[in-house]
Formats: C-alpha cells, structure tokens, sequence
C-alpha cells in the first residue's frame, strides 16, 4: 500500500496521544448483552493501515455514559462515520 494517499490516516496519525470521540457507521452495537450506539472516546494511542486504536476508551452507552473499556479497542478507519479531535472524553452529551 505504499504510495497510497489517505488523508484521514494522515490527519489521524498526527493526533496520536490526543483524545477524539469516534461515531462509527454502525446504528447499533451489542457489548455483554447491551445495544449501544456506537459513541467512543478515548486517548489515540495508535494509527496503522487501516486502523485507530484507542486507550484508554470510553464507550458512551445510556445506561453507563462513562463505561471503561477495559483493554485497547482497534476501529477499521472505513468504519468511522465522524470524529471529533481534541474532545473531553469527561463531558456529557445527549445519548437519546
């Protein structure tokens, strides 16, 4: 894949260590039996081929709004929807 130009791994690669709430394309998941929209945000911690790997991750469920993700959690890049750089992964928004 060399030479390939891809500006998301690009901007993505230069906010390792940063925070950034991630919405992926999914309307829904399912974690130990509980449907969730598909809200993370954490820490980049790495950005391979393809990849964002976030840790710490929160993962903003309504019934747990600050879930810890309790090891690091890798998203492919075709599967995110929409990203915030630099957000604080301590304040609240509307899950509803």
């Amino acid at each position: 894949m060399e030479g390939v130009e891809d500006p998301l791994f690009d901007e993505l690669q230069g906010l390792i260590g940063e925070s950034i709430l991630i919405v992926t394309e999914s309307d829904q998941l399912n974690l130990f039996g509980q449907a969730f929209r598909p809200i993370f945000c954490g820490t980049i911690q790495a950005v391979e081929q393809g990849t964002v790997t976030l840790f710490p991750v929160n993962i903003k469920m309504v019934t747990a709004p600050f879930f810890q993700f309790p090891t690091p959690l890798t998203i492919p890049l075709e599967k995110i929807g929409q990203f915030t750089p630099n957000f604080d992964c301590n304040a609240r928004i509307p899950l509803t």
